[in-house]
């Protein structure tokens, strides 16, 4: 593959900086949560020192909740040990121009520990790491892609806070799937958003309307797993600051609306080998000619998405897109081309790909990929078959497992789960479960409007 428009070599930043067309680096990691935390550099500076020192950051970046304050009971960082510092060690092979910034280009970091200058097993990036060192290791390179659905609102952030995120403008007022003329009216931001990502290391494919008022889905061109989730998580930022920049909002929320669509993030994966994509193969899997490596992934994939659905729906509001008839799936079936299957296979040949519909837009890509691989892998080493092909609605099964409907249940699988722990390790399942259960807790005592709503008067 030939390199996407926009990254940038530390020569080519350093004669940008020395020109004046790039005066700001920023240095940047995601949190559990998905979000991007760093710090903005003087270009100058960020060339003569952090180009080869790296930089710091709180260590309780990883252990806040999403309103910034400090959670207690967390192993790696905490009040008794002092909050030290985390070191991050820029990976030049994420150095980008931020296009939709003003003259700032940016890198990813990966999160070290300052002693030992080793990953931090709990950062996201270390997770997905260590599963592609696990394939790597066994002789593949993975490909992946993420496909990103969204809501578009005429109102800004800040206004929508105002209001309560309650009876915003959405971008659209009909369900406008596929419809050129609601997409014409949008382009203000969708095509800005496509030049901006394409010109900052991320090619994009197409943006079209999705099935939900003012709902849109933008792809970006597949690649490797870690780049793609690099793609994901640049994406998602790109989105949201040019959004605040027009005095528009977006929402990445797995279910924005009891009454409206879910906005999904389909994974697609496939493993490669020399340059070729070995799920190609002769056998026959119900109308796919497939090989055994493909069979053993998906079996893999399927055997463990229930242990690891934390990794795919995060937190309370993901489980509230899991309804039947919604194209959000229910059960973990797998179909050729059917969109009402948790996985769905898709592509023939060089092109033959499993397509997973249980991650909502909210995920973390890291998590998500990091699991999606743990488990095909696993399959793979272990010869899992995956159960016979489902044929027809599958929202319709009686007899096919049910995805767990609640972040409380999914967390409660994930901390028993043997495999999560012989894939992460135990102090990384530890750390997770103590941030899902944060995350349950902060909604099972908060007072909602539903609350109100029903409650007020008649009770």
């Amino acid at each position: 593959m030939t390199t996407p428009t926009g990254m940038l070599s530390l020569d080519q930043l350093s004669t940008a900086v020395e020109g004046g067309q790039i005066d700001t680096v920023l240095v940047g990691f995601t949190d559990l949560y998905g979000r991007l935390m760093g710090k903005r550099f003087d270009g100058r500076f960020f060339l003569q020192t952090v180009a080869d020192a790296g930089t710091h950051a709180c260590n309780y970046l990883l252990t806040v909740d999403m309103e910034m304050e400090p959670v207690a009971g967390y192993e790696l960082a905490n009040w008794e040990k002092g909050y030290g510092d985390f070191h991050l060690a820029p990976d030049f092979d994420t150095l980008r121009i931020a296009s939709w910034l003003d003259r700032t280009a940016m890198v990813l970091a990966d999160v070290h520990d300052p002693a030992t200058h080793v990953p931090v097993e709990q950062a996201p990036r270390s997770m997905l790491r260590r599963q592609i060192e696990r394939a790597t290791g066994a002789g593949f390179t993975v490909m992946a892609a993420s496909e990103i659905e969204y809501y578009l609102f005429r109102d800004s952030f800040r206004e929508a806070a105002g209001k309560k995120h309650t009876n915003l403008q959405s971008a659209g007022w009909y369900i406008e799937d596929y419809h050129a003329l609601q997409g014409a009216r949008v382009e203000e931001f969708n095509a800005e958003a496509r030049r901006h990502l394409s010109a900052s290391g991320v090619p994009v494919e197409c943006t079209k309307g999705e099935w939900g008022l003012g709902q849109h889905e933008l792809n970006v061109c597949y690649a490797e797993v870690l780049q793609m989730a690099d793609r994901h998580a640049v994406y998602k930022q790109c989105l949201k600051e040019l959004a605040d920049r027009l005095g528009w909002s977006v929402t990445f929320m797995a279910k924005w609306a009891a009454d409206g669509a879910g906005s999904s993030c389909h994974v697609h994966l496939s493993l490669w080998r020399d340059g070729e994509n070995i799920f190609a193969g002769d056998h026959s899997l119900g109308p796919i000619k497939c090989s055994d490596e493909f069979r053993w992934f998906l079996g893999g994939w399927m055997a463990r998405a229930a242990e690891l659905m934390v990794c795919y729906a995060p937190n309370v509001n993901s489980y509230k897109r899991y309804q039947a008839g919604s194209w959000a799936p229910t059960r973990l079936a797998w179909s050729h081309d059917n969109r009402t299957a948790g996985f769905r296979v898709v592509g023939s040949g060089e092109s033959l790909r499993i397509e997973c519909r249980l991650p909502g837009a909210d995920c973390n890509p890291y998590l998500t990929f990091a699991a999606a691989l743990a488990s095909g892998l696993d399959g793979i080493a272990n010869k899992t078959e995956p159960p016979d092909m489902f044929d027809g609605d599958v929202y319709s099964a009686r007899d096919v497992p049910h995805v767990p409907r609640t972040l409380h249940a999914a967390t409660d699988i994930f901390e028993q789960s043997d495999f999560a722990r012989e894939a992460f390790g135990e102090n990384v399942v530890t750390h997770l479960v103590h941030f899902f259960r944060t995350e349950q807790q902060a909604y099972d005592r908060a007072v909602t409007d539903w609350e109100r709503q029903r409650y007020f008067e008649r009770i």
